[in-house]
Parts: structure tokens; sequence; C-alpha cells
């Protein structure tokens, strides 16, 4: 069950920022506003600022597993099965939650417009949209796209329009309800930027994700971070208190101020746009979520289906959508902090994957992108998350605690028995108490992730690679004993007797030194024959003792064929040299847990592959 590749750029850029724009500026500003007065750009600001750390995080874990399910794939593959499906159904449920959430908000606005039940709106707009997603990622993000850049194009209108309206007084007093009250409502905002993170569950259908994802994710939060703080500017500059203060329509009620009659309707119909672009993006998002539990047997395979012709999976897609009607009839206020709690717990959730998967030292946790300032910013960002859920007030415990439950209740009920995975906490207890806990499927599968996200065709050196022998030496030896083992061990495999393959390799070293470091040697030979070709990988990590000066060398790669094979044993030494390289080859070399953990070293090293299409560059991080 694969998702196909459709997504660029301008289209990840504009998903992320769709599902941020919404209720969180459009409506939200004037409730805020009351909590925090003027100071509530702050609470934008600082919202912004948290939900930059994640981002970081959640672009480090989605380059390294682009995969469908985003943070519930991370969470499964980082703490566990239990943790995995509560964040999986929690984060379907949050995110449809918020798509209702901003199709009932377009009541408001509709109305400027015409006079219409909310919910016959909501209906609609939702049977569209589920309508559009069902025929394929690309004609959703399509229309994503037109929504996006005609949102943005009309709330930079208001901005630069109504800059020069601002009124410095309106700003006095700045904190009228204490410092506290800033944090407090940055909180309350927070789901402000809320989408910005579920961009990775759909991380699967980008092309190029190790640059798409981190780019797409960055540019769309320092988009959302300026336009959100000019305009919250803006409206606290102009409006006063009194008008301000719990409107449910602060930038239509602040642009009738300075645009006019006009003016008020354009900025209705970019709430309009934001809350359609939110609802769009949340049913595309929301339905990875259980396609991808379902994929892993957490849920019925029923919702891991894909439609034959869309290749896109229809009944997550439908129940999300049935989900989110359902939900117009309801009234959703207290749902929506519900929902901003959830987003909180993501981002905490993230910060602790990227320390578990790097501190566990799974092999092939290889992201394209690295979150800077390790474990500082990570540390940092989840003391400032707990902080904000302390400062949301004690319901906030209460609405958690039965979320979990939730998530718990379903695991334990359908997945517990179905689900054997290994995942990187794990790793990192194996590695604190020296126990074998681990199985060696996570590596297999972060192989794979990474196969699939650089799109790497195996060649031959490929193969001849995942067929080779391994040898990997506890303790310190002379080179000359250790062409001797290799004659021994890889004779029997090419059927060429032991002694005089252990003699070739002894006389080519004695001719000319297969030293091309103080860590690595390749020593190499032609043996009688046709049509034969071997490597064998050599890891001793006490060293190999080649002389006086080279006490130490901890890497062999043997290159074994017949004369016919010369061509190929060219390639072969340029692909070697390639990997060796890397910057941190020795480093995997050495921390390498076992065979296949030497081999994926090589399999997963940067270098030009060879296939019979002709030469592909493939760039494996």
């Amino acid at each position: 069950m694969k998702l196909r590749r459709e997504l660029g750029l301008l289209d990840i850029f504009c998903i992320a920022t769709g599902s941020m724009i919404s209720s969180g500026i459009f409506v939200l500003t004037g409730i805020a506003h009351s909590q925090a007065g003027p100071g509530v750009i702050l609470s934008y600001a600082i919202a912004g600022l948290l939900a930059g750390i994640g981002m970081l995080n959640a672009a480090e874990l989605a380059t390294a597993m682009p995969k469908a399910g985003g943070d519930y794939y991370f969470i499964t593959r980082s703490l566990g099965p239990a943790m995995g499906v509560i964040a999986g159904i929690l984060n379907w449920f949050s995110i449809s939650l918020k798509s209702a959430f901003a199709l009932v908000g377009m009541a408001a606005f509709v109305n400027l417009f015409v006079s219409i039940d909310v919910r016959i709106i909501g209906l609609v707009l939702c049977t569209l949209f589920v309508i559009t997603n069902l025929t394929g990622t690309a004609h959703a993000g399509k229309l994503q796209t037109l929504m996006v850049l005609g949102l943005l194009a009309l709330m930079s209108s208001y901005v630069f329009t109504g800059l020069p309206h601002v009124n410095i007084n309106n700003f006095q007093p700045f904190a009228p309800h204490g410092i506290k009250s800033i944090f407090t409502t940055a909180g309350f905002v927070f789901v402000a930027y809320g989408g910005l993170i579920k961009i990775s569950s759909i991380g699967e259908e980008v092309r190029n994700p190790s640059r798409t994802l981190p780019l797409g994710m960055l540019l769309s939060l320092f988009t959302v971070f300026i336009i959100y703080t000019l305009m919250v500017f803006v409206t606290a500059g102009i409006l006063p208190a009194e008008k301000l203060n719990n409107s449910l329509t602060p930038i239509t009620d602040c642009a009738s101020e300075f645009m006019g009659i006009w003016g008020s309707r354009a900025l209705g119909f970019a709430a309009i746009l934001a809350f359609m672009s939110t609802a769009n993006a949340g049913i595309m998002a929301a339905s990875r979520y259980l396609f991808a539990l379902s994929r892993d047997e957490l849920i019925p395979k029923k919702f891991g289906s894909l439609n034959n012709h869309s290749n896109v999976p229809s009944t997550a897609i439908l129940v999300t959508g049935l989900f989110i009607a359902a939900s117009l009839f309801l009234k959703l206020e207290i749902l929506v902090e519900a929902a901003s709690l959830v987003l909180i717990m993501g981002f905490i959730l993230s910060c602790i994957c990227v320390i578990v998967l790097r501190e566990s030292r799974v092999q092939n946790y290889r992201p394209s992108f690295k979150a800077p300032l390790y474990p500082g910013l990570q540390i940092a960002g989840i003391l400032g998350f707990i902080l904000l859920i302390f400062e949301m007030g004690h319901e906030v415990f209460i609405i958690l605690a039965i979320l979990f439950l939730v998530g718990i209740t379903s695991y334990w009920i359908y997945g517990r028995k179905r689900i054997k995975k290994d995942y990187a906490l794990l790793h990192l207890i194996e590695r604190l108490t020296a126990r074998e806990l681990v199985t060696g499927s996570l590596e297999r599968e972060l192989k794979d992730v990474v196969r699939e996200r650089d799109e790497i065709v195996l060649d031959r050196f490929d193969e001849i690679i995942n067929q080779a022998l391994v040898l990997d030496i506890p303790r310190q030896i002379n080179w000359k004993e250790s062409f001797t083992l290799i004659g021994e061990k890889l004779g029997k495999r090419i059927n060429i007797d032991s002694k005089i393959l252990a003699e070739k390799l002894i006389e080519r070293e004695n001719q000319t030194s297969t030293l091309l470091s103080p860590f690595l040697a390749i020593p190499h030979v032609v043996i009688p024959g046709t049509g034969k070709f071997e490597i064998t990988l050599v890891r001793a990590k006490k060293g190999i003792i080649f002389s006086n000066e080279s006490q130490n060398v901890s890497a062999l790669f043997v290159l074994v064929g017949t004369l016919d094979e010369r061509n190929f044993h060219l390639r072969a030494l340029a692909s070697i040299a390639q990997i060796v390289q890397e910057n941190d080859f020795e480093k995997r070399w050495m921390d390498a847990r076992d065979e296949n953990g030497i081999r994926d070293v090589i399999l997963l090293g940067k270098r030009v592959r060879r296939d019979v299409a002709g030469v592909v560059s493939v760039e494996s991080l």
C-alpha cells in the first residue's frame, strides 16, 4: 500500500499555511485580546516561537521517516505502538474537530453575504472537500494552493493598508491583566499554529521529501508568524478595546474602520478562504492517520484500502468526512481547547522522539535535516510546552485524561495483539542495560524508508554487498593474520583454495600497500576463471596492524574478481571511495551493531549508482 509522490514545495507550503490560518487569527484575536489586552501581540509571538521549536524537531523526524501518519509514525517507531496508537487516534480526532470548527466558524462571515444556515453550508463544503480528496492528492493540493495564495494576498493587503491607521494610544496599557495573562493567552492561541507539524502526515506523498518538507515547513511558519504578528498589531492598534474584546469577527470589524464596507467584505471572504483551506487540509491530513494506523494493523485493514484509480485512502477519507459532518451539529468551543491541548502534546512528543532516536543510536535513523542546538533546544521546547499546558487551566487535564483513555482503550482492545515491532526506546534501554531486547526490525524498516525517500534503485554493487561475507574481528591482529582469515572464509564461497587466496592477498600487499588511510585499506586481487566478483567487509574494532605507523586499521574492503570483471572492479572501487569520504563514515562503521549494520553503512552510503538505464545520482544521508 504505497501512496504516490505528487506534492511539491508550493503544495507543501500552501497545505501547511492553510492548516494554520483559520479561526486562530480570524476569530480568536478578539477573545485573546480580552484576556491579555494589547499584549496579545506577544502571545501570538510566543506561541509562534514555541511552534518553531516543534517545527525543527518535526522537520528532522519527517525527513528521516517521510511516511503517512506523520507524528503517529515517528512516535510508534520511537516510543512504541501503545504511545503511537494513542497519538494517532488523538491527532485524527483533534484535526477533524479543528476542520469542523473551521466550517462552523464561517457562519459569522457567510452572513456578510447571504443568510443561510451555516450547517447546510458546512455540509456542502465538507462534501465538496471529501470529493476533491477522493479524486487524488494532486487535485486537493491544487485547490489548496489557489485558496492559500488568494488568502495571503488579502491578508497582506489588510496589513499594508492598515499600518498607517494604527493609533499608538490603543496599546496603553500594554498588559492590563498582568504579564502572566500574556503567557496564558499564548497557550490559548497556540491552536493558530497547530497545523504546522501535521504536514508530516502526508510526507509519503511529497516529491524529494529530504528538501521539500523542511523547507516548506520553515517557509510556512515564517510567513504565518510575520503575518499573524502584523495583523494582530494592526487590529489592536486600530480597534478600541471595547469593540475588539470578545468580537467573533475582529478582522472584518477592523477592516470596516479603514477600508469601508468593501474592505470588510474582502476580509470576510479571506476568512472564508481560511476556513475552507483549513477544512480541506484537515481532511487530507486526518485521513492519513487512519491510513497509517490501519497499515500497521492497529485498526481494521479497511481503513488502509487505496482507491484503484486515484490511489488515495478512500475509506479513511470518507470516515473522516462523516465525522467532521457530524461534528457540525455539536458545540465545539470546549473541543477547540482540547484540539489545542493535543497539538501541544504532539510538539512535546516530537521533542522527546528526537532525543530518544539520537540517544538510542539507531544506525539507520538518517534525517537529511537535523534540528540544531541538540539537546538544549529539545529540553527548552519540552519545558516551554509544559508551561503552556499548566497556564491553560485545570480543565485541560481532564480533557487530556479522557482523550488518553480513549486512545489506550483502542490499543488494548484491538492493536495490542496485532503488532510486534522494535522501537527506538528499546534500543536505548538495551544500550543502557546491555540486555538483548531488539530484533533488528526497526533498522530494516528504516533502511527501506531511506531507500524509498531517496528513490534508490538497487544496482549490482548493492546486490553484491547484500550477499557479501562480513567478518567482525573482536581482537587486534596483524595484516597477515587478517588475510589468512579472509582466505579461509572467502575461499570456500568462491571455490578456490584458501591458502592460494591468502597468498595472493599477501603478495599484493607486499608489492604495493593497499592502505588508503590510517583507518581503511582496500586489498584487491585477480583470481582465475570467469564471471566471479566478491567483496568482503572486515571490521576490526581493536585494529589491524599494518605497520608501526598504522596499527589501528579498522575497515577492510577486500575485492576479489576474475579478469573479465575488471570494469566492474573499477566501478566498485569508485563506489567505495565515494562512500568512505562521508564525514561520519568512520563513526557509523564503528557503531554498527552487527553484520547487517555493517552492510547497511555501505548500502545507505552516498554515491552514484549505475543501473541498466544508465547512471543515476542518488544521495543517501
